[in-house]
């Protein structure tokens, strides 16, 4: 269908074929605006949240998403810093992908916080020994960095571009976005890091506390690590999905193998580092604090099967067919190795939260179990609803891929 708001030269779905796909995600956000009503005039005694699971589902799906949203300011970096030109393709995407994830995360956290009229003493009064006051600084301004970023791809609308106004407003940014890449590259750099070194210094949770370099844990460097090698992945299952369900090329291959490869060796550092700094933890702080590996996993359901599918399902086995010309050439396993390497991003958040926090440390300590409330759940999907809703809209009124009329070129009419 032609319309003088879709992109100039694609075609779309009927408004009615459309607005049928956006109920499901209309549903769950439905669901999570039900949800955050409920925890904003009761409480958070609508979840099952306590002083022992002060961290739970929201934050899980939190540092999840984050991390997932990674790709955006790699792969900005790898297009305007380093000057990959082959990802201009797939840059628009990265972008609505990484605005999608932090400003879920955003506010997804403001009812986390249970008053978030109350969110600007974060900024106020800030405790500056708190590795979380530094992420919430960097997160908001990576979000506005993002919004910038995102702004331009928005004033390409075929009919704000009318606007004169509008349209040189966009062309300056686009002129300066190296600048904008390059400070989110510097923001997230250190909330990623901070997210995972909070965990690393909390030595009263041996399963979590890692020894590392000066004041950094070595789960700073590991929490970067493992965004920047799961970030693009992400970023090619959602190109993927889009593809599939268009049932268009819109990326060429050359953008999706580079991010690929990129994807792998990055991911094959990371599962090695990563082996290391489990063997250092299995030989050091365990026995130090009295207790032996096994202590970690007597209690069901968490057993080692989450650190063999950590690191061998969803570690070493993406990272060989990544960096195998191959398997990544190959699309059902190259998206096969991407949701694995996406799967094991998640695994390890749930790992550091929700674990750290059941297992017991202390002799007269007891196992403890943690189950979401359905306001719970229906917060952290309606992220997903949201995301779901935003990329559908960016897809279909923006020009998201600028090779798609080129890929695709529509059939010349007799």
């Amino acid at each position: 269908m032609d319309s003088p708001l879709l992109p100039q030269g694609v075609k779309r779905c009927t408004p009615g074929v459309f607005f049928l796909w956006t109920l499901p995600w209309l549903a769950l956000l439905a669901w999570g605006g039900l949800s955050a009503v409920l925890c904003l005039l009761k409480g958070l005694n609508q979840t099952n949240m306590s002083n022992v699971f002060a961290f739970a589902l929201w934050i899980v799906f939190d540092l999840a998403i984050i991390g997932l949203g990674a790709g955006a300011f790699f792969t900005g970096f790898l297009t305007y810093v380093v000057g990959r030109k082959e990802l201009k393709s797939i840059i628009n995407t990265a972008v609505v992908i990484g605005f999608i994830c932090y400003s879920g995360a955003m506010a997804m956290l403001g009812i986390d916080i249970g008053q978030p009229i109350r969110g600007w003493f974060i900024f106020w009064h800030a405790n500056i020994h708190s590795m979380l006051v530094e992420v919430s600084f960097c997160i908001t301004c990576y979000l506005t960095v993002l919004t910038i970023e995102f702004v331009p791809l928005i004033l390409e609308n075929r009919q704000i571009k009318k606007v004169k106004e509008l349209r040189m407003l966009g062309h300056n940014l686009h002129e300066v976005m190296a600048v904008f890449a390059a400070t989110g590259t510097f923001l997230s750099f250190f909330h990623q890091g901070s997210l995972g070194g909070m965990f690393g210094v909390m030595y009263a949770r041996p399963f979590a506390a890692r020894e590392g370099f000066y004041i950094w844990p070595w789960t700073f460097f590991l929490f970067v690590l493992s965004a920047i090698a799961c970030g693009p992945c992400f970023t090619i299952l959602c190109t993927k999905l889009t593809e599939f369900i268009s049932r268009k090329k819109l990326v060429p291959d050359d953008a999706i193998q580079f991010l690929a490869k990129m994807s792998g060796w990055l991911l094959a550092l990371y599962v090695v580092l990563k082996t290391f700094d489990y063997l250092g933890w299995i030989y050091g702080i365990v026995p130090r604090s009295g207790l032996t590996f096994m202590d970690f996993f007597n209690e069901s359901p968490y057993g080692v099967w989450l650190i063999i599918a950590e690191m061998i399902f969803c570690g070493f086995l993406p990272a060989i067919i990544l960096l195998t010309p191959a398997g990544r050439k190959n699309q059902g396993w190259l998206i096969f190795a991407s949701l694995l390497n996406c799967t094991g991003i998640v695994l390890n958040r749930f790992l550091f939260i929700i674990v750290t926090l059941a297992v017991p440390v202390m002799p007269f300590d007891r196992f403890w179990g943690y189950l979401p409330t359905w306001q719970e759940w229906g917060i952290g999907l309606a992220v997903i609803g949201y995301g779901f809703l935003v990329f559908s809209l960016a897809y279909r009124y923006l020009p998201m891929f600028p090779k798609e009329t080129e890929l695709n070129p529509l059939p010349v009419e007799s």
